[in-house]
């Protein structure tokens, strides 16, 4: 009796803060679409609840994404029920295709599918609340909830980006194109390559841009293959990282609001800076001079949305996750990340320092959850202190040692490269240390010899 007590004790003991633990993350994700819906109709646009309920009739923003959302809640389902949600999905996006078509309703601002997977999705929350019990509810619900949050993460970081161009009308983009001169100026060189490349380059790498989150979806399947086998999710995933990554990177642009080289710099792109907000024309041709640097006011359209560059932090969470998998992910994922940072420089919309950044605040972020999944020691501490650091010391010296960086690139240029070599190289030993090494080989016992 005391042996069977005893047993139970531990799983009560670890249910029960749990339980508190999924229902204050529940409360704070439902408080923070509230707190967003709310930023949003302050300044007369709808909120991210107001633009995901939308998408459940009119033409979605978010075709892909909503697939991608799908596929990811399908990881806990059986292949037969996996076939026969696809073919749900297709169906009504086919009807919906169809009844468009017939009163003439075009998707010129969405696509023409993707509700059939917002009510997919929708559809399996239904099931789990009335025809599912136990665990096996848990389980559905969590499926649902990931598939919903992908989908959710889009129009947070929207509503985010709306927030940060109504609030900081003064931008820091002197200070970062002043401090990019110790790398070269590398948004510069890089926008002349994409230009030499003609639109065949330019559609490959604004395809690989639009479409992150779409290959995070497939990254994170792959990791949550065995959901529907084991009947519960790994204790970390690159879910996990993308979202935070979402959540807290925009707090990092109300510090430090920066636009971008072709909105400071160039003509603007999709008509949302215009050359009478620019600094100068100078992108991609002629790098900016050193001088002062000092804030300058921009327009309330364009998203101050550089500072970290979160594409370059997303595709590295993307790479450090394809690692695991076998050639063709690892392939995809060193592909999307060179494709990324590629993107990011070359279409002016950040600049070296920003990309710098990005890494050791993706690293920084991942280290956190795997620490958070596994137990908390000493290397996960020591590593995510040292990243810290090294990320406040990088916004520190963008804003304040710009000129000197400038005017000594041979010095600051190398720092700045081994700072995140550093980083880069705390996690990698980290890990190692962290992953299961396979249990060495018995040597084989002699067999007697026949007689």
């Amino acid at each position: 009796m005391f042996s069977r007590m005893s047993s139970r004790i531990p799983f009560a003991a670890w249910r029960e803060p749990r339980a508190i633990l999924w229902a204050m993350a529940g409360a704070a994700t439902l408080a923070f679409l509230i707190a967003m819906e709310i930023a949003a109709r302050r300044y007369g646009q709808p909120g991210p609840i107001t633009n995901q309920v939308r998408e459940v009739i009119f033409t979605p923003k978010s075709g892909f994404m909503l697939y991608a959302g799908m596929a990811l809640m399908m990881v806990v389902l059986t292949r037969r029920q996996r076939l026969i949600a696809v073919g749900a999905a297709i169906g009504i996006d086919a009807v919906f295709f169809l009844v468009r078509w017939a009163v003439d309703a075009k998707a010129a601002d969405g696509h023409p599918f993707g509700n059939g997977a917002l009510w997919v999705i929708l559809a399996h929350a239904v099931i789990a609340v009335t025809r599912r019990t136990g665990r096996e509810r848990v389980l559905l619900l969590k499926g649902v909830g990931l598939g919903l949050l992908l989908v959710a993460g889009r129009k947070i970081g929207d509503t985010w980006l709306l927030v940060t161009s109504k609030t900081r009308p003064m931008v820091l983009d002197q200070y970062l194109a002043t401090a990019d001169h110790a790398l070269g100026s590398p948004s510069w060189a890089a926008g002349r390559i994409v230009a030499a490349t003609g639109p065949i380059g330019a559609h490959v790498l604004d395809y690989v841009y639009i479409q992150l989150p779409v290959a995070a979806a497939l990254v994170a399947a792959y990791q949550l293959r065995n959901v529907a086998v084991e009947r519960r999710f790994p204790g970390h995933h690159l879910v996990r990282t993308f979202l935070v990554i979402g959540l807290v990177g925009p707090a990092v642009y109300m510090i430090f609001p920066v636009v971008g080289p072709i909105f400071a710099y160039g003509g603007g792109a999709f008509g949302t800076g215009g050359v009478h907000w620019a600094i100068a024309d100078l992108w991609p041709h002629t790098p900016p001079p050193v001088g002062a640097p000092h804030p300058v006011l921009y327009d309330e359209v364009t998203p101050r949305n550089c500072m970290p560059s979160l594409h370059t932090a997303w595709a590295t969470a993307i790479f450090i996750h394809s690692r695991q998998g076998p050639r063709i992910l690892r392939f995809a994922g060193t592909f999307w990340l060179m494709a990324t940072l590629g993107a990011t420089l070359g279409f002016g919309y950040h600049y070296g320092v920003d990309l710098i950044a990005g890494v050791v605040f993706t690293i920084t972020i991942e280290t956190v959850l795997r620490s958070l999944a596994r137990g908390w020691d000493r290397a996960g501490i020591q590593l995510v202190a040292h990243g810290t650091a090294v990320f406040a010391a990088l916004l520190v010296a963008y804003r304040y040692l710009p000129v000197e960086m400038a005017e000594h690139p041979w010095i600051f240029g190398p720092l700045l490269l081994l700072a995140m070599a550093s980083v880069i190289h705390g996690y990698v030993r980290t890990t190692r240390l962290w992953d299961p090494k396979p249990a060495p080989a018995l040597p084989k016992e002699p067999q007697p010899e026949p007689a």
